[in-house]
């Protein structure tokens, strides 16, 4: 498959002494040579030093070069955060292919549509996961994917038809196969290297495509403004398949040679168990986890001396949950914002004053720039609220199979990222709302659009619109509010999520709140007035 993207010479030369024209192997290679006995990777099964990594990825790729896969393939991944992410992630590169991450909470409609757009020749999924049965999706899905050639499933119960990953894992191929097979295989750092979906804001999600310059520079930025080093120990629980999870819980260890220690069920007592025992120093995740964590009884029991820094992105920091933190921990907080297209983008500092962390999303990284313009497209003075747009070196370069789309979103090398932000005079933003139509669910995003559209498939619907209802910890959730047709029984919740189930669609997406209402409120063309149904629904909460 041939990708259209943005990659021109012009562009390249635009960002060429501002990327760091390295790939994650070239980090991996300086780790496993300056510290071959260092942890590098732990999950709740395994730990590996950086040598025994090594070998891993060595072994692997060997093993999807033998199955005839190899440059500019893309190889999709479906699986938890466990070792065989990172492994996989390091050993398609290692081949010149591309990297499609999943997230596990996706079902038959997100799989089905990513994998077929992406026209993978492999995909990864575990036999098993939250009680979820991989491998039957996958037999529900793999007659629409004529690209498809290799299904991998990681546990003990493997389909006939399916391959086991352990066969990938376990045979030592770099024993009797010159590994210099691999050396051979060039990679540019302009090379695409990862396709990530977002969530979708109108209609289907996008692929996301991000070459090996800008990946690394997204992380190289996040290790300099955290002083980061070798000593690190680096924990993630977000989802390796978010940008979140992928750059800066899979990447950044790699990067100075630290050890990453992660978690594939979010568990607040297991996250302090584990940063006591292994000594973790920085974590990043939905400002959720970090309440999660301060609500835990007897946090002051732990001892968390190592840990610096907890990164909380997707939702505002409550000062009162700073003030909180203050009482009960010594950790510094940073908040901070970016997007799947462009990782993040800005990030307090490890000196500011709380009125930052609570009232911004801190500054951009060195090399990013952002700007808040009115409708017009002129600059907005400090304090007055406006379109965010951003540019720089860590910005994906198009969205899969829409080139077009993607250059439409671009205005004089400005990208329009869709949100509302207000900037004060020290450059610091604060996003204010969306002009894309998203609820955000503990940092996770639920397309509004998406999730209506499943609605409207209802034979008994009439009318439907998604509106983000406020929640204490999760910050928003998705309330249905609908209208029956004639004579049919009103849907209750637990109908309409089963409808969900049958459909096929990730449990995250769901609604959690249904209000069945006679006719919608309206503008006098006929347009149904959202916000007056969002007044409704914080009324509700408030009572």
């Amino acid at each position: 498959m041939t990708f259209d993207t943005m990659l021109t010479q012009e562009y390249i030369e635009r960002y060429q002494s501002e990327w760091p024209n390295r790939t994650i192997l070239d980090y991996l290679n300086d780790a496993i040579e300056k510290y071959p006995n260092k942890i590098a990777i732990i999950d709740k099964k395994s730990r590996y030093t950086y040598q025994e990594l090594g070998k891993l990825v060595d072994r692997v790729a060997l093993g999807l070069l033998e199955l005839g896969l190899g440059k500019g393939d893309v190889i999709s991944v479906q699986l938890p955060n466990w070792n065989e992410f990172v492994i996989l992630h390091y050993a398609i590169t290692r081949i010149g292919a591309i990297m499609n991450p999943l997230i596990p909470i996706y079902r038959d409609r997100e799989i089905g549509y990513m994998v077929g757009l992406a026209e993978s020749k492999m995909i990864v999924v575990p036999e098993q996961f939250r009680k979820f049965n991989y491998p039957e999706m996958i037999n529900r899905l793999k007659h629409k994917w004529p690209s498809m050639e290799h299904v991998f499933v990681l546990g003990e119960q493997v389909p006939s038809e399916m391959k086991a990953l352990s066969s990938l894992f376990e045979d030592p191929r770099e024993e009797r196969q010159d590994t210099a097979l691999l050396d051979e295989i060039v990679l540019d750092p302009n090379d695409l290297t990862q396709i990530i979906f977002t969530s979708g804001t109108t209609g289907n999600p996008k692929g996301v495509m991000h070459t090996h310059n800008t990946l690394c520079i997204a992380a190289e930025n996040w290790i300099k403004r955290l002083n980061l080093n070798e000593n690190d120990v680096v924990h993630m629980a977000s989802t390796f398949a978010h940008q979140t999870g992928f750059i800066y819980g899979v990447r950044v260890p790699a990067h100075i040679g630290a050890t990453g220690i992660y978690q594939d069920i979010w568990n607040p007592e297991e996250f302090l168990e584990l940063a006591e025992k292994e000594r973790i120093t920085q974590t990043a995740g939905a400002t959720p986890f970090l309440k999660d964590i301060l609500s835990v009884e007897g946090i002051r029991d732990y001892e968390l001396s190592s840990l610096r820094i907890y990164g909380a992105f997707g939702a505002p920091i409550p000062r009162a949950l700073v003030k909180e933190a203050s009482e009960k921990v010594s950790f510094t907080i940073l908040a901070g914002w970016g997007q799947t297209e462009n990782g993040l983008v800005t990030v307090t500092k490890l000196d500011d004053p709380e009125e930052k962390l609570t009232n911004s999303e801190g500054s951009p990284f060195p090399g990013m720039e952002v700007k808040v313009v009115d409708d017009e497209g002129y600059p907005c003075p400090p304090y007055q609220e406006g379109n965010l747009l951003c540019k720089g070196p860590a910005h994906f370069v198009g969205y899969l199979k829409r080139l077009e789309e993607t250059l439409e979103e671009f205005k004089d090398g400005w990208f329009k990222t869709g949100d509302r932000a207000i900037m004060d005079e020290d450059g610091y933003i604060r996003i204010s709302g969306r002009s894309k139509d998203i609820i955000i669910r503990g940092g996770e995003n639920i397309p509004v659009a998406y999730v209506e559209n499943v609605l409207y498939e209802h034979p008994d619907i009439s009318d439907a619109q998604i509106i983000a209802m406020p929640d204490q910890r999760l910050q928003e959730k998705a309330c249905a509010f609908i209208t029956m047709k004639p004579g049919r029984k009103p849907l209750t919740l637990k109908t309409v999520q089963e409808f969900f189930l049958e459909r096929g669609i990730a449990k995250h997406y769901w609604p959690e709140h249904v209000e069945i209402i006679d006719d919608f409120p309206r503008t006098p063309s006929g347009k149904i007035q959202k916000f007056r149904l969002r007044e409704r629904i914080s009324k509700l909460v408030e009572n």
